[in-house]
């Protein structure tokens, strides 16, 4: 297989049709050929109800005029309608065409669009100590989806996953830990599947409580958060088995998750530790940074606040502390000065929208941020619960995000048990991760990221609908089509004539390019989720109206053709939206 590029037979048409308005009218070179599918041909081009205007001319004798000037090519037939609609049918040997090249090549016959493009892309960042909750799953799995979307499309991703391992409960819990020494925390000293980091967040809480009720302790923890600022090494060493305990417990659910982080990935607050300094010099120096009351702020110039006043950010606190907004701004200028990064990527809560707005308008201020360099926040709604407010467990606290797996794994196993009741036990359980989990993925991936959702879990394990299960079953029904049939190498006949169920299938498959490449610009996992919810429906529609087994040659290796091509598509689609595709369910 080699690995050339396919162009869609859309974009094939889109020039032929640029190409023909320049003949007819070269006063319009360049317009947008406004070409889209279309129920009526292949291909519809609206472009003269949007171009007539501009040269005085009517839609239908403008569209007339193009029609008459398209010269073949990709086009084989071309019909006027309406007011000036063209309908553009392609010829059934090249659509024949597309199909066998997509097959002959390693990627699909898929661009490399951000090729060259070197993005950081921050995600996932859960909190030191604390057990990561249904909060962080919306940020982790976008994320990853994007990682794998646009690592595919050529561009060099640096995953970053910013921890929060740096501030004042640190002394607070180091303190409480120092003076209750028998209190257990380390993974080896726990036992009834209590996690480490479950129980260092029931120790910060009780030090929470200490602190707020004994000023003595207060003061002994406010003492140990300067040790720890100031690199004392008891302090530190501490510090470091936290740290330590807590990524343990976040690698177990990326792992489950099957996300791509991995411990090189993590870059705590604690690193820009040292670059918070130089980072504020620089804004000092530049006159953007200036004193406010005792603390050092920077006065946004885009965006005032409820009295008129412009909205601050602050870059250091009245007692020297410093808080997110400054590490921010040290983040952007190490990802810009040392990571050379052109593209910086922050996938966080849409509630987060005006502070990376004052942060990266600062960061312009600051020349950090150029015309060659772009920041963009990726935000995303809320998980909701059945009963449309933000998801809690019945007890009104945060669900675990491992108990939610956990959850979503049993209810699959029960569903793919009742389908499939001759399972083997080992086998069963298997699926039933990769359903369970490539659920819950697929429910987040499949809402539009902006918008929140509703985390049903009945609805996601369900084998019919838009939901990943449905997708896992798609494509192993067509692995099972392709075994019986010997998983042959097929060969295509473009001579023989297309069904409209084929034809609709050949040409979903033909967009999957323009839609990954959507992906990337748009940075919107569910148009991916939808391209293949509507390939395999197709892919349904095809199989119920075409036989494909009992088809006679060359037909039959034609439609294997397509179904290899389909399972090609649905396996690596649910890839980059990080789902397994199950040979078998």
């Amino acid at each position: 297989m080699n690995s050339h590029v396919v162009l869609p037979l859309l974009g094939q048409v889109a020039d032929a049709v640029s190409e023909a308005i320049e003949r007819a009218r070269p006063e319009l070179a360049g317009s947008d050929p406004v070409v889209r599918r279309s129920e009526h041909a292949d291909f519809q081009s609206n472009a003269a109800l949007a171009l007539a205007k501009r040269v005085g001319a009517k839609p239908r004798e403008l569209a007339t005029q193009v029609a008459e000037a398209l010269d073949g090519g990709p086009i084989g037939a071309v019909e006027l309608s309406g007011p000036g609609f063209l309908n553009l049918t392609v010829p059934d040997r090249a659509v024949w065409g597309q199909v066998s090249a997509r097959l002959a090549s390693s990627r699909l016959g898929v661009d490399s669009p951000e090729e060259g493009r070197r993005t950081v892309l921050d995600y996932s960042a859960p909190n030191i100590a604390k057990e990561m909750h249904v909060g962080h799953l919306r940020t982790t799995i976008i994320g990853d989806s994007l990682a794998r979307v646009l690592g595919f499309l050529g561009a060099e991703v640096i995953r970053q996953n910013h921890l929060g391992d740096w501030g004042t409960q640190f002394g607070m819990l180091i303190q409480y830990l120092d003076e209750h020494p028998e209190t257990a925390w380390h993974h080896d000293e726990l036992s009834g599947g209590t996690s480490a980091v479950s129980a260092l967040d029931e120790l910060y809480k009780a030090a929470r409580k200490e602190f707020d009720a004994d000023p003595a302790f207060a003061e002994r923890a406010r003492a140990r958060v300067v040790a720890l600022q100031s690199g004392d090494p008891a302090t530190l060493a501490k510090w470091k088995e936290i740290v330590a305990e807590s990524e343990r417990a976040f690698r177990d659910i990326y792992d489950r998750l099957g996300v791509l982080l991995t411990p090189e990935d993590s870059v705590g607050e604690s690193f820009y530790n040292s670059l918070l300094g130089d980072t504020i010099t620089e804004l000092v120096d530049a006159g953007i940074a200036v004193e406010s009351d005792g603390a050092l702020v920077v006065f946004s110039e885009e965006v005032t606040g409820t009295e008129g006043n412009p909205v601050p950010l602050m870059v250091r606190k009245r007692d020297g502390g410093y808080g997110y907004d400054t590490t921010d701004l040290a983040t952007i200028r190490y990802r810009i000065h040392d990571l050379k990064a052109n593209r910086l990527l922050y996938v966080t809560d849409s509630r987060q929208a005006l502070h990376f707005r004052l942060i990266f308008e600062a960061a312009r201020r600051a020349g950090w941020l150029t015309d060659t360099v772009a920041a963009e926040h990726v935000p995303f709604g809320t998980v909701l619960g059945p009963d449309g407010r933000p998801f809690k467990t019945r007890a009104g606290g945060t669900v675990r995000l491992m108990d939610l797996l956990d959850d979503a794994v049993a209810r699959a196993r029960a569903v793919v048990a009742e389908k499939n009741p001759g399972l083997d036990p080992v086998e069963l359980d298997r699926i039933a991760e990769q359903a369970g989990i490539g659920a819950v993925k697929y429910a987040d991936l499949s809402t539009s990221r902006v918008k929140d959702y509703t985390f049903d879990l009945d609805r996601m394990v369900s084998f019919t609908g838009n939901t990943g299960v449905y997708l896992q079953y798609a494509h192993a029904r067509i692995r099972s089509i392709l075994r019986n049939a010997g998983d042959p190498e097929s060969e295509i006949d473009p001579s023989i004539p297309l069904e409209p169920a084929e034809r609709a299938l050949a040409l979903e498959l033909d967009a999957y390019g323009t839609t990954l490449a959507e992906v990337g610009e748009a940075l919107e996992p569910h148009r991916l989720c939808g391209y293949l919810y509507d390939l395999a429906r197709d892919f349904t529609t095809f199989y119920e109206a075409c036989p494909v087994l009992k088809a006679e040659e060359p037909v039959r290796g034609n439609r294997l053709a397509l179904c290899g091509l389909t399972a090609r598509t649905l396996k690596h689609g649910l890839g980059l939206l990080g789902i397994a595709a199950p040979e078998r369910m």
